[in-house]
């Protein structure tokens, strides 16, 4: 283990970057530098080492373990070091170690979906002020290109709706559950077991995180980034198995869905578990995988689809974003750029319809009749033993409450994507 103060030899003649937190992706960078290096000095026109790693952990069985650092201090002082790669995850210290480094004129690219989505603005600006730049392409869909594809591929259209599984542990659980008939409790301890889930789970199962991918998405669409409060989120942890064979039965999948609508100046964003026809390319899309669905006037559907998370996948995102910059390709590039959605920008989730499935405790004639005080078109998907499935016509979140409270046997309500 080296001092901080101290210089790493026979490495400044090459272009040096720097690793801020060594866990699953930041120790995947070293990985796809060292396994891709001639393929990466054909792109950048020169060997890239990493020249220092900042972590509070020592890593004393690591062939980096003197590049390792423990204070931001020696790299912001090093101009040999052009490029900075965060991967510790989490705001802060991100967000002040991002922008320090900027301040210091490296640019820096990232994989902290959590940063961006909180403060993708400020760090935008403090790029653009400082003549750096700041990527961001790991930070969605791991090593799905859908950033860049945003930003250059649909460059000249204006996209109108933003569709994804975002999240690889909750398709896992619900691919399982579907292929299994394993409860979601079940499924969930397996995915924590295999590292699938963590220990506390509720990021991913809560939708909080598929909520930071799609506010990142739906601002480099629309230009606009929304407060995570404008964001709809409802949790995964209500689906059971008998909604999965539900699906099934009418004609798709459960997913949890990610997304948005963007009609001029209004934008409309949520996260929940939705019916998905089989018609649409989501429902197919199983285990870990990921995939982004996107529509616009000129291109109509776009599929983005791949491994979502992942040591290597997102590593490589991460690298990908090093080449661009230190190419000078990211220059030829447009860059992302938006603003804080203003306040009355986002439409409020309650004024929004969506046809959902309801199961109940409950006599078809009486249920759809209180439907039919809230919506046409409902189809009765099943009514056996007690038992009454329905697809009902567009419904808002209060008319389902109300529903609810008028029918104390309702089960389960998924809405469907349409």
């Amino acid at each position: 283990m080296r001092n901080d103060s101290a210089e790493p030899n026979g490495i400044d003649d090459m272009r040096n970057i720097a690793v801020l937190g060594y866990g699953v992706v930041g120790g995947g960078i070293t990985t796809v530098i060292e396994e891709n290096c001639a393929k990466i000095r054909e792109t950048v026109g020169d060997d890239v080492c990493v020249k220092y790693i900042l972590d509070l952990r020592e890593f004393p069985d690591s062939p980096y373990a003197d590049r390792v650092v423990h204070t931001i201090d020696p790299i912001l002082a090093d101009d040999s070091v052009e490029l900075v790669c965060e991967t510790m995850g989490g705001a802060h210290p991100a967000f002040e170690y991002s922008v320090s480094c900027m301040k210091a004129g490296k640019s820096v690219v990232t994989s902290n979906k959590e940063v961006v989505a909180t403060f993708g603005v400020e760090l935008l600006e403090c790029a653009k002020e400082n003549g750096v730049q700041y990527l961001f392409e790991a930070s969605v869909g791991g090593g799905i290109p859908v950033i860049r594809g945003i930003n250059t591929a649909l460059a000249a259209d204006q996209i109108s709706s933003v569709n994804g599984i975002l999240n690889g542990t909750t398709n896992y659980i619900l691919t399982k559950m579907r292929t299994e008939s394993r409860t979601f409790d079940d499924v969930l301890a397996e995915a924590q077991v295999l590292g699938y889930a963590e220990r506390d789970p509720s990021a991913d199962i809560d939708g909080i995180d598929a909520k930071r991918k799609i506010m990142i998405l739906t601002a480099l669409a629309s230009g606009k980034l929304v407060r995570d409060t404008d964001v709809y989120t409802e949790t995964l942890r209500n689906v059971t198995v008998e909604d999965i064979h539900a699906a099934e039965a009418w004609g798709g999948a459960v997913k949890l869905i990610a997304g948005s609508v963007i009609d001029g100046d209004a934008i409309q964003v949520h996260v929940c578990p939705m019916f998905v026809p089989w018609s649409c390319s989501l429902a197919h899309i199983t285990d870990v995988y990921n995939g982004i669905s996107i529509t616009s006037p000129v291109c109509g559907d776009v599929m983005f689809y791949g491994r979502g998370a992942g040591r290597l996948p997102t590593a490589g995102a991460v690298v990908a974003d090093v080449c661009a910059i230190l190419s000078d390709a990211a220059k030829m590039e447009r860059n992302p750029v938006f603003v804080k959605a203003d306040d009355g920008c986002v439409k409020p989730f309650d004024e929004i319809g969506f046809r959902c499935y309801i199961r109940a405790n409950a006599g078809q004639v009486e249920l759809c009749e209180a439907l039919a005080a809230y919506c046409d078109g409902t189809e009765v998907l099943s009514d056996k033993a007690g038992v009454v499935e329905v697809i009902t016509g567009k419904l808002t979140k209060p008319e389902l409450d109300k529903i609810r409270v008028q029918f104390a046997g309702i089960e389960s309500v998924i809405r469907v994507l349409d």
